[in-house]
């Protein structure tokens, strides 16, 4: 970051107020300042008030000091006044307060010419003035403010360590934040990309949906509000959090976003979390588009932050069963396609791909899904695919259908050798079964078909008799599969057919009870 004035004479635990604050003071006023030179610089903070007639007083400051003197021991000296405000420019003071009386009954031009050069502020004081009433109101300011800023300090400090100790989110934590700061709260990887965001929805919507232009200020000097803090430990910088217009003083908003930024590193050390905080904006992002319950379009900003491209593109939603997040991450990088991936509540895993318009959508979801099939070196594992969306708001009902999808093939890949790809129209009667699941009338009917077989010693039967109804009833391949022989088979096949009282041979009866275990499957799923 570059070193600023303010940085360097502003240290977070001592808010000051500015010249310009100092100078709108009542009992200031009273004195008829006018700002004869600097006027540039008159948010300088003001660190202390000093009242000296010396003119080597420069050698006596800290910086960030408002002089305030009669220059009695500068008249008529030309050389003695230029040097004067010079020393008080090496010592960097904040401004120079002059009062006007016996000693300059005007603004002095040899000290008004050198002030401007300096880019010192040099205020004069038109009526008498009580320096001491000047000092006494500013120093209690300086104090209260002070005392303000430790509490403030103390406050946040004490509501975040309460909050990671029992064990609360990362939301959760931005929320407290959000709460003390009252300006939208977002953290960032070092690429800028948003990972979370706390504060009122139509702020933070905001500030995602100029997030290219505040990603890079982020970047840059901060004002006008936008304080930022960085994340990291042990000489590695990971992350930024960014208090979004806040509206206080700039010292407090930097104490605060450093509190903050205590916090969040604590709590990333200490694993508040399985998941990483990418995969939890990601899981965030894609569980609340699969919802449907926030509009797609109030979602736009915060994909579009979250580093997604999202202008005039593709976009392919799939969901794969029983999928991690970070190999199907992993085959993302290494096919170069943009996209998101998140862990869903039901243990399968989104990908929304984002594709740009100009490529075949259909064959590259068929190239990720046999990448993935070779990265996990399971000849069934199956993607299932929502037909590609060309608009944003079409994704929610991609998502959604991608996840009946794979609700259907649910752990029946391996008997049905599936392709790499399973889109709605490849399920047939199981998506059928799986939307009717919950009907009494068909837990009844699943119960009654299968009441032989459904005790807990029989499940090696109701095992060969899934394969053997998701094969087509192929006796080899169900034989193959459980790693019987034929005799074994048959022996088995008999027995099934003895305790539920049908044929297998028999179309009807066999589809019959094909359709009753597809509901008992769906039901335990």
């Amino acid at each position: 970051m570059t070193t600023t004035w303010e940085s360097r004479h502003v240290h977070p635990l001592e808010p000051a107020l500015s010249v310009r604050q100092v100078l709108t003071l009542e009992r200031v006023q009273a004195g008829e300042p006018e700002v004869v030179a600097g006027a540039a610089q008159l948010d300088r903070p003001v660190r202390w008030v000093h009242v000296a007639e010396a003119a080597d007083v420069g050698v006596m400051l800290r910086g960030g000091e408002m002089v305030l003197t009669t220059g009695v021991l500068l008249a008529g000296d030309e050389a003695k006044q230029a040097e004067y405000i010079q020393s008080l420019h090496r010592a960097e003071a904040a401004a120079v307060v002059l009062g006007l009386g016996r000693a300059f009954p005007a603004p002095p031009e040899v000290m008004r010419r050198a002030a401007e050069r300096c880019g010192l502020p040099l205020v004069v004081l038109h009526r008498p003035f009580p320096f001491a009433e000047l000092t006494e109101e500013v120093q209690s300011r300086l104090v209260r403010r002070k005392f303000a800023a430790v509490s403030l300090s103390e406050t946040v400090r004490t509501a975040l360590t309460g909050l990671i100790t029992a064990g609360a989110p990362l939301g959760t934590l931005l929320d407290e934040v959000a709460r003390h700061s009252g300006c939208p709260v977002v953290v960032t990887n070092l690429a800028h990309r948003v990972l979370a965001t706390a504060g009122e929805r139509p702020a933070v919507d905001d500030v995602l949906r100029d997030w290219e232009r505040i990603a890079r200020q982020a970047g840059g000097s901060e004002g006008d509000g936008w304080i930022r803090a960085e994340l990291g430990g042990r000489g590695e910088r990971w992350g930024r959090l960014l208090l979004c217009g806040y509206r206080g003083d700039t010292a407090s908003g930097r104490l605060l976003a450093d509190r903050a930024a205590e916090a969040l590193v604590l709590h990333r050390m200490l694993g508040g979390s399985a998941h990483s905080w990418e995969e939890q904006s990601a899981q965030g992002l894609l569980t609340d588009l699969a919802s449907g319950v926030v509009p797609a379009r109030q979602l736009l900003p915060r994909a579009r932050a979250a580093g997604l491209p999202v202008n005039r593109r593709t976009f392919v939603p799939l969901v794969v069963p029983g999928g991690e997040p970070a190999r199907l991450d992993r085959v993302l990088r290494v096919l170069g396609m943009s996209g998101l991936v998140a862990e869903l509540a039901d243990g399968a895993t989104a990908v929304l791909l984002s594709l740009p318009r100009d490529q075949q959508a259909q064959e590259l979801t068929a190239h990720f899904a046999a990448r993935l099939r070779a990265e996990t070196g399971l000849p069934h594992a199956v993607v299932a695919a929502a037909d590609p969306r060309a608009d944003w708001d079409e994704v929610p009902a991609g998502l959604r259908e991608a996840r009946h999808v794979a609700d259907a093939v649910a752990d029946s890949s391996a008997a049905l050798d599936l392709p790499p790809v399973v889109r709605l129209r490849d399920v047939h009667l199981r998506r059928l079964v799986r939307l009717l699941r919950d009907h009494p009338q068909v837990q009844s009917f699943a119960e009654r078909e299968l009441d032989g077989l459904l005790c807990g010693a029989d499940q090696e039967l109701l095992g060969v008799l899934r394969t053997y109804l998701a094969t087509g009833r192929n006796k080899s391949r169900t034989a193959q599969l459980h790693h019987v022989s034929r005799p074994a088979l048959y022996r088995r096949l008999e027995a099934i057919q003895t305790r539920l009282g049908v044929d297998l041979d028999d179309f009807e009866q066999a589809a019959s009870v094909h359709i009753a275990l597809l509901a008992h499957d769906a039901q335990q799923g």
